[in-house]
């Protein structure tokens, strides 16, 4: 826990002073009763005192003040709440090389069942949109809560020739913020990536209304738009995956990426025809860096299945720094009406 304003805790050095003066107090008001003789007599003539009650309330006015200055110095901790309403990009890699059967049964069903299992996981409120690339993107379900619509297009992917990563983020935030006026024509065959995102008129989830390159806002601070990319090969065309990662970042949307496949590269034969293929680690890392997401790396359909689920975890809840001085502030003022009341109760005139 930290606070926004730590000064105000000095104030917390008046709580020992108080205690002393009431504890002189108590002292004073014990002296008079030494004058008097036979003070076994005047306590059975007075009864059984208060005891440990008389303290009670003013412990817990202490209490009490101590809560209300620690609310004055706007305390702030890391929460984890239900996540709100989302949208979700799945991006995946379609490119020809996704048929290698050096993962069971290939590496295209496996991703497909991973990907099924991951969107029936999700909460309901999530919508989810699904775009798949290879030499370009397109997307192939735009954001839905209907899961049967999202398994259908999981099921329809069509592989092609070549990998654009680049693309396959520029088509995904075209497809998270539609009015955001992102030329997609001049981004994928322009050969200018990034330079298509133009002021996006709508950015959820703390992205301002004018994040662009020119008035960036925090990199993943959008908290209901997020993009989760799969690929098993490296950027062979399209625009340069980095600075569509800086569009992205720029419009403060995550993007977690996966690399598919093994890391050190691997000959893979399928039709026939033996090829050596290795996903680009570094950039995924640079992606998901840039843009305050993370990086994941499956090299069995296992290993997806688990790195979906953790993801499914993290979009069902969200971790926030949540200011929580009204926090404080209601159980100084629960401890006062506490003290308060007892008092009454306790010692109110005329009992």
């Amino acid at each position: 826990m930290t606070f926004l304003w730590p000064t105000m805790l000095w104030l917390l050095l008046a709580i020992p002073a108080l205690l002393a003066g009431y504890l002189l107090l108590l002292r004073r008001r014990s002296q008079p009763a030494l004058r008097f003789p036979h003070l076994g007599l005047i306590r059975e003539a007075l009864g059984k005192g208060p005891g440990w009650r008389r303290h009670l309330p003013p412990a817990l006015m202490l209490l009490s003040v101590a809560a209300a200055l620690f609310a004055a110095a706007r305390p702030v901790a890391t929460i984890t709440l239900p996540a709100d309403q989302q949208t979700l990009l799945l991006a995946i890699d379609v490119s020809l090389s996704m048929r290698a059967e050096d993962i069971e049964p290939n590496r295209m069903e496996a991703a497909q069942a991973a990907a099924r299992s991951f969107v029936r996981e999700l909460p309901g409120k999530v919508r989810v949109g699904i775009v798949a690339f290879a030499g370009t993107a397109s997307l192939v379900q735009a954001p839905t809560r209907d899961r049967e619509a999202l398994l259908a297009a999981i099921d329809g992917f069509q592989l092609q020739r070549a990998t654009a990563v680049g693309s396959g983020i520029l088509v995904s935030l075209a497809s998270l913020f539609p009015d955001a006026a992102i030329d997609l024509e001049e981004s994928l065959f322009g050969n200018r990536a990034g330079a298509g995102a133009r002021s996006p008129a709508a950015a959820p989830g703390g992205a301002r209304s004018d994040a662009s390159p020119s008035a960036p806002v925090q990199p993943g601070s959008s908290g209901s738009a997020a993009i989760v990319l799969l690929t098993d090969g490296r950027t062979t065309t399209g625009p340069d995956p980095l600075e569509a990662a800086r569009t992205a970042a720029a419009m403060g949307v995550r993007v977690h990426t996966v690399g598919f496949g093994s890391g050190e590269g691997a000959t893979v034969a399928f039709n026939g025809f033996s090829m050596f293929m290795r996903f680009d680690e570094e950039a995924l890392r640079a992606i998901a860096q840039i843009t305050g997401g993370e990086y994941y790396h499956a090299a069995s359909g296992d290993d997806l299945q688990r790195i979906y689920r953790e993801l499914g975890a993290r979009f069902a809840l969200e971790t926030a720094r949540t200011e929580i001085g009204a926090l404080f502030a209601a159980l100084a003022a629960a401890l006062a009406l506490a003290a308060a009341g007892l008092s009454f109760a306790w010692f109110r005139a005329g009992r």
